[in-house]
């Protein structure tokens, strides 16, 4: 299972927080592989300074402060109630991206993909910190215990640019238009930060059209076990020696 993102996108935090429990709360929920996506969503952004957040919707979408005001703060208030206290949306900043997802290929590629996912959305939404330039994420790399010097040269040389490109890009080419964006077992795709009991629901859909239940045959001398790929043979006295 893939999930698309970006770091300063408040559905995409609340959307991560969803999915997580989803698959706690999912009975299968141990077989479920979570691989998170790059998907930077203002690309045009300056990546210094970074620009308050009420300014950059206001430039974007040509939002009064009074529309502004609504919408960050309903979001703030959904994510509350599920868990995230604080959660920072209206009060932060924005800017570029990039960097810091490419800060996040360099931790998959030292084994903590999950754990700088994670701890990035909660500096940001948290903490409110800056996700946006070198020393801001070498405190990350530090919280996570990766070597500095070898951050600071994935991050200098620019290492991981293109892959974060080609995350966002295939991302595209499946049918994104925002973010967050899921696509389990490579072909049920579904848009927008979806509620723990929507996921639900689908995780079980997904889950019995891709694994067909055995069916129990009646009981007598032609006993057996019968699944997808053909019945097993029934068990009898004389072959168990």
């Amino acid at each position: 299972m893939e999930i698309w993102s970006d770091l300063t996108c408040p559905w995409c935090g609340l959307g991560n927080h969803r999915l997580d429990r989803a698959v706690d709360r999912f009975t299968h929920g141990g077989d479920i592989e979570l691989v998170h996506r790059s998907y930077p969503l203002d690309p045009g952004l300056s990546s210094s300074p970074a620009v308050p957040t009420r300014q950059m919707l206001k430039q974007k979408y040509g939002m009064d402060d009074a529309q502004v005001e609504a919408a960050t703060r309903r979001i703030e208030v959904l994510a509350e109630r599920e868990g995230l206290r604080p959660y920072i949306v209206l009060d932060n900043k924005k800017a570029d991206t990039q960097l810091a997802h490419e800060f996040l290929a360099h931790a998959t590629a030292q084994g903590k993909h999950a754990q700088a996912w994670h701890l990035s959305f909660r500096a940001y939404f948290g903490q409110a910190r800056s996700l946006f330039d070198v020393d801001a994420l070498l405190e990350l790399s530090d919280e996570l215990g990766l070597d500095r010097d070898g951050t600071r040269q994935a991050l200098t040389e620019r290492r991981f640019r293109q892959q974060v490109k080609d995350e966002a890009r295939r991302a595209g080419a499946l049918g994104a238009r925002g973010a967050p964006f899921l696509v389990i077992d490579g072909q049920y795709t579904l848009f927008g930060a979806q509620e723990t009991d929507t996921l639900l629901g689908v995780f079980q859909q997904v889950w019995d059209a891709t694994h067909p239940r055995p069916v129990q045959t009646p009981a007598g001398d032609a006993e057996g076990v019968c699944g997808p790929d053909g019945c097993a043979l029934p068990s009898h006295p004389a072959a168990r020696g």
